[in-house]
């Protein structure tokens, strides 16, 4: 029964620059067989695209959760985990009886809830959710680097390579980059015109 499922929950894409952030949680049956899932960046991206689908197929309930850019600069992107987080719990159907969290910050859940540090490498429900929030924010940024090709979002997903950072630094901020975070305010300081929401 789903009601005796534990949901595991984990986001992708703190760390950024630019996009979103993703958080997936997902319920799995204990009695299959998941001793392949593992944490999504210990993971190849043919395998991790792999294990998405099996997941999406045969766990219990999974859903995904997005905070955009707009909400990470209006809440802090602690805040805008948290939602994330919130609405991808939210989603599950049925609603699962407990959840567990990656790291050492739990959001407000409708559900008893724990922080588990390091517990996409040690829950198989995280090691889940992790994956397939992975798949589907690379996913985004593959149409964000459509959309802005010239800051190379297929290749770093936002993060703050190096190339990325010379890119804002000539360039100024796109609409996906996050103008709450300090070197996207430094870039806008040089190119406000560059950022129209």
């Amino acid at each position: 029964m789903i009601d005796a499922l534990e949901a595991g929950v984990d986001e992708v894409g703190r760390g950024p620059l630019a996009g979103p952030v993703v958080a997936a949680a997902v319920c799995l049956n204990p009695s299959d067989d998941w001793q392949a899932l593992r944490d999504s960046k210990r993971l190849s991206a043919r395998r991790r695209a792999q294990l998405d689908g099996i997941i999406r197929e045969q766990a219990a309930a999974w859903a995904l959760g997005i905070a955009e850019v707009e909400e990470i600069d209006a809440l802090n992107i602690r805040g805008a985990t948290h939602l994330a987080m919130q609405r991808a719990v939210d989603g599950l159907c049925p609603a699962p009886a407990r959840v567990v969290v990656d790291g050492n910050d739990a959001p407000m859940f409708a559900y008893p809830a724990r922080a588990v540090i390091g517990g996409d490498g040690l829950i198989a429900a995280i090691s889940a959710a992790s994956i397939i929030a992975k798949v589907y924010r690379d996913g985004v940024l593959e149409e964000l680097h459509e959309q802005y090709p010239e800051y190379g979002f297929n290749r770093h997903r936002g993060y703050p390579t190096a190339y990325h950072r010379r890119q804002l630094a000539r360039l100024g901020p796109c609409p996906a980059h996050r103008c709450s975070f300090a070197p996207v305010r430094a870039a806008l300081a040089f190119n406000p015109e560059t950022v129209s929401r």
